[in-house]
């Protein structure tokens, strides 16, 4: 079975310049590759031409190493469109792109441009590092870079490659593994960054974590390698501006590389020499048995000295008592308060558990840090996010810990959640830290004590007396749905158990659930500590129990429990459409007639809220996550915490409190608080555009930092290019016609004032007929987004977070 390598591999340089080459590194506009010859470096490191892999017959074109007898090719460019024959031809196009064509002169592949080429001549350049440039041809240009290979990883990463993440624009490099030895193209193993609060680099197999390397500490992922390392240096760069992982060679007389190799079985080790002229295998992941991802479970710690190499922490038990399936987990032996009554044990030498399920606060210390874990019963563990210079910075975990495993010479210290009585059981000596702490608080204590008592029951009884009376409200309201008790939810979801967790939002977690009949649920539970609390609830819960439509998420009920807030939901399997059209690999799975599918049922669902059902909704946070795909691909519009109910005729309204999020809000919205179903109709604007061009508006800047996405659609739509923003993934699936169409729809939605923009009703008329449409008048946000979004913060009310889901309204009129 095939499995998954992490490469660092070397050899001696050696030297070669076949007949076939140019004898140079460069083409220009007016020349071609052509199969048969080749670019080679000047240094004679690397060479790029056409090749056929093992026993395919196919033709690609890619980079390999010039220097080394054995063919070991490091970057492919037509993965996915190979040519049958020796047709093949490598050219720069008038506009200044690189392409590549067959016999029949179709495009097979083409670069994407990260800077727009205008009337600047460029010439292609295979430079020494083996990165591939297409790069301005006059000497002031040589080092502006319009496209670089170095930012498509294939199956390999060399010195100088970034793996992760430009931030500002939302770009993301990742390896992925080729099929076989004689298919380069995208294979199930991927290489990457994820893009979270505690980031860490992850290897997936399909859509399974297979490996990680537990969450950055300021020095080293928490994994440590415990070989001392004299071939390279490597560095993890998470700023505001990008989150990368990237390496470099000590001594450059050593060839290195890292690569995702799916087909070598694990356990070889080879060698380099002018005999057998092979590669040396440095080192590997994962290295053995306890580097599988969630091997023990929950709360199980992987030792490979011990037998089994599963264990439990201390303080946790197997979870079936005996013999068991390790993929269970292990659970506390004594039932934690979720109070201040809980405490912490120190573990040691430990790789940090999943951090996606993490939060980091850089300006809190340790102590801090434990008393911000402490007052969150959510929260777990914690420990240092950054362990230079003794510490600093706070992480903690919130819902189970998964993937720890022991290493006696490295690892980090990890402070795990505990019961009092547990702590007690571990020798701490309770009864003298008690008799100390009052000894030493008496006096203060009877100097403040009636005060403070008299002072806290006032206030607990507002408290008490508010909560309950919001409590009562949901409860007594009519709400044409089932209120569920806690039990069900609870053994619906396992206890709420991490491996049934979809996901998290500012509102809390989302958890899968199987109720008793078999059917299947999602709860979105409300953090006890979210600012929205009860005013999300009664929204979501007034505003669902009376919509009903296919493109809606459906509420099933809701629960209110003592100090549990719960929503449940029809489980949609597909999850949201954010998680296909904005991932490399995903994107392919949504061909354009299912593109076409989720834009017109999106409508649909809107014009539903604006139009046909019983109260007026604007929803005020339309946007690719908010969007749910079922088992068919149907859409699902979801999330109504942030929507707002009208009655009549009254289509608008204004707030103080701006709330929704960045790259989604018509201008009026963000800068002055009125927001309207013309509001909502920008937001469906930009969906649609993401939905064509697979890429975010938000994070979206071009070549002069100056365009988003809306910008740079009408920009190519004024010069009569609007092809160019479809998405490459649908390259070979959509009616050019009908996906122009779409994007004239998208940028009348877009455009900068309400009353120019279509109605819903007016966007469904359009998007099934062929009426000749009225042309787009300017849109809004053309403008340096940065400077849009810093004005636009300076001027929301301090009570309002400008990020994503904030504060919830409902003011039904």
């Amino acid at each position: 079975m095939g499995v998954l390598l992490f490469l660092f591999v070397c050899c001696n340089l050696l030297f070669f310049l076949p007949d076939s080459s140019f004898g140079s590194d460069t083409i220009t506009s007016s020349q071609s590759l052509s199969d048969g010859r080749t670019l080679v470096s000047k240094d004679g490191s690397f060479e790029l031409g056409f090749f056929s892999p093992g026993s395919s017959k196919n033709r690609y074109i890619g980079i390999w190493y010039k220097s080394i007898p054995v063919k070991t090719v490091v970057w492919v460019a037509n993965r996915l469109n190979p040519i049958n024959d020796s047709s093949g031809l490598l050219i720069i196009n008038k506009r200044g792109n690189l392409i590549l064509k067959s016999q029949s002169m179709r495009v097979v592949w083409s670069a994407s441009l990260s800077k727009e080429v205008q009337q600047t001549p460029v010439v292609l350049q295979l430079l020494d590092s083996g990165n591939l440039v297409l790069r301005g041809e006059q000497e002031g240009d040589s080092g502006t870079y319009f496209w670089q290979s170095f930012d498509y990883p294939s199956d390999t990463l060399l010195p100088g490659m970034k793996l992760g993440w430009d931030l500002k624009t939302g770009f993301e490099r990742r390896v992925i593994s080729w099929k076989s030895a004689d298919d380069p193209s995208p294979g199930d193993f991927i290489w990457a960054v994820e893009r979270q609060d505690n980031p860490e680099v992850v290897m997936w197999k399909g859509s399974s974590k297979f490996y990680t390397t537990g969450p950055w500490n300021g020095l080293s992922f928490s994994a440590p390698t415990t070989r001392p390392n004299p071939i390279f240096n490597f560095s993890f760069v998470a700023n505001e501006d990008e989150l990368c992982y990237t390496f470099s060679i000590k001594d450059k007389a050593v060839v290195s590389r890292i690569v995702m190799n799916q087909t070598t079985y694990l356990g070889q080790r080879f060698t380099w020499s002018n005999n057998t002229q092979t590669w040396d295998l440095y080192s590997k992941a994962p290295r053995d048995e306890c580097d599988t991802y969630g091997l023990c479970g929950a709360y199980g710690v992987c030792i490979i000295s011990k037998s089994p190499v599963c264990q439990c922490l201390k303080g946790f038990k197997t979870k079936s008592g005996g013999y068991m399936d390790w993929h269970e987990g292990c659970v506390r032996s004594k039932a934690l308060n979720y109070s201040r009554q809980d405490g912490f044990i120190k573990f040691t030498e430990l790789k940090l558990p999943d951090a996606n399920f993490s939060r980091v606060s850089k300006s809190v210390n340790l102590k801090e840090c434990r008393e911000k874990c402490l007052e969150n019963s959510s929260c777990m563990a914690y420990t240092n996010s950054d362990i230079r210079g003794g510490g600093s910075g706070c992480a903690m975990w919130f819902g189970d810990l998964i993937d720890m495993r022991s290493f006696p010479d490295g690892g980090q210290d990890f402070y795990i959640r505990m019961s009092a009585s547990e702590l007690g059981a571990k020798g701490v000596p309770r009864t003298k830290i008690v008799v100390t702490v009052i000894s030493t608080a008496a006096l203060l204590a009877v100097v403040i004590a009636a005060g403070y008592l008299v002072h806290k029951r006032r206030r607990n009884i507002v408290e008490k007396t508010e909560n309950n009376r919001e409590t009562d409200q949901v409860q007594n309201m009519d709400l044409e749905l089932p209120l569920f008790e806690l039990a069900t939810i609870a053994n619906a979801t396992d206890n709420f158990s991490i491996n049934n967790k979809l996901g998290e939002g500012g509102f809390g977690p989302v958890y899968k659930g199987t109720l008793v009949d078999g059917q299947e649920i999602a709860v979105k539970r409300l953090s006890k500590i979210s600012e929205q609390g009860l005013k999300e609830l009664k929204n979501e819960v007034i505003l669902f129990s009376k919509l009903q439509h296919i493109n809606l998420v459906k509420l099933l009920g809701c629960c209110i429990q003592g100090e549990e807030k719960l929503l449940i939901y029809e489980f949609v399997p597909n999850k949201s459409l954010d998680s296909f059209i904005f991932d490399q690999e995903r994107c392919k799975i949504l061909d354009w007639s299912k593109r076409f599918h989720i834009i017109c049922g999106t409508a649909r669902g809107v014009m539903y809220l604006h139009q046909d059902s019983r109260l007026r909704i604007i929803h005020r946070d339309l946007k690719a996550s908010n969007v749910l795909l079922d088992q068919d691909m149907n859409p699902k519009i979801s999330d109504f915490g942030l929507a707002r109910a009208f009655g009549g005729d009254e289509t608008e309204g204004n707030t103080n409190c701006v709330v929704g999020t960045y790259g989604y809000m018509a201008p009026e919205y963000a800068s002055d608080g009125q927001f309207s179903v013309k509001s909502d109709v920008f937001s469906f604007g930009i969906l649609l555009l993401e939905i064509i061009s697979g890429k975010k508006n938000r994070g979206f800047y071009h070549s002069d930092n100056k365009l988003n996405l809306i910008g740079h659609a009408w920009k190519l739509w004024n010069e009569g290019m609007p092809s160019q923003l479809i998405d490459p993934c649908v390259q070979d699936s959509f009616n050019l016609a009908e996906v122009i169409r779409c994007i004239h729809i998208g940028l009348l939605c877009v455009q900068q004032h309400p009353k120019d923009r279509p109605s819903m009703p007016s966007v469904i008329l359009m998007l099934g007929s062929e009426t000749v449409l009225p042309q787009p008048k300017q849109p809004g946000y053309l403008a340096d987004w940065k400077s849009i979004r810093q004005d636009y913060s300076s001027s929301t009310p301090e009570s309002c977070s400008t990020n994503t889901i904030t504060i919830s309204e409902l003011e039904g009129r």
